[in-house]
């Protein structure tokens, strides 16, 4: 087991702290009445960027969830990156979820593609094709192919993605971010075991959410 340490709040949040920060100050200085919604946001957006440190469970055929969340899709369906049937596992993080991304397998990054897009409700399976959204195409040590999809919901309105192509990554590393609500989907093998349930809540990099097959 590896110990992902990354700072308790995240590095793209310093602005949005800092901002909320001198509005609360401010507010303090002229009403108490201002001052009390100012602080309570400030206290809002430090727990939205909060970025604890997790502990993955190493295995090269097991795959850990890409961020915190629920469950909300579990189905056989076409990869629309790669045109094959696969099984596809959709996590929606609301506001009071940890929203650092984390690799969901150990391997290399065959891909990255980035789609603008629009800003519907991550919990809407229309938002899988239509929302602005950032795709890395996997390939496991073993030669699996993983798919882990960014995507921008409602009010998020910016994907962070940290790794290019040809990237060397390792399951549970940070890789990116999004910011105020979204959704990560995983497009894996089709024969893969699912390890979880709709409705479940998982977490980023330490919940086991599948078993890749084994290959001849």
């Amino acid at each position: 087991m590896n110990d992902h340490r990354h700072p308790i709040i995240a590095k793209e949040g310093w602005p949005f702290l800092a901002l909320a920060a001198i509005l609360a100050g401010l507010s303090s200085v002229y009403s108490v009445y201002l001052a009390i919604p100012m602080w309570l946001l400030f206290v809002f957006v430090l727990q939205f960027f909060r970025d604890p440190p997790r502990i993955t469970i190493e295995g090269d055929d097991s795959v850990s969830a890409p961020a915190d969340g629920r469950v909300i899709v579990i189905d056989e369906v076409k990869d629309p990156y790669t045109n094959q049937e696969c099984l596809k596992i959709s996590i929606f993080m609301n506001v009071f979820n940890v929203h650092s991304n984390r690799i969901p397998v150990s391997g290399i990054v065959d891909t990255k593609q980035y789609h603008p897009g629009r800003f519907f409700n991550a919990a809407l399976d229309k938002a899988s094709d239509n929302n602005e959204r950032n795709a890395l195409l996997l390939t496991t040590k073993h030669g699996h192919k993983v798919t882990c999809v960014q995507i921008a919901g409602l009010i998020a309105r910016r994907i962070l993605c940290y790794v290019n192509e040809g990237s060397e990554v390792r399951k549970g590393d940070r890789f990116g971010f999004i910011r105020f609500g979204s959704r990560v989907d995983l497009y894996l093998p089709k024969e893969t075991k699912t390890l979880v349930s709709l409705g479940d809540k998982v977490v980023g990099g330490e919940t086991l959410v599948a078993e890749l097959p084994m290959l001849e």
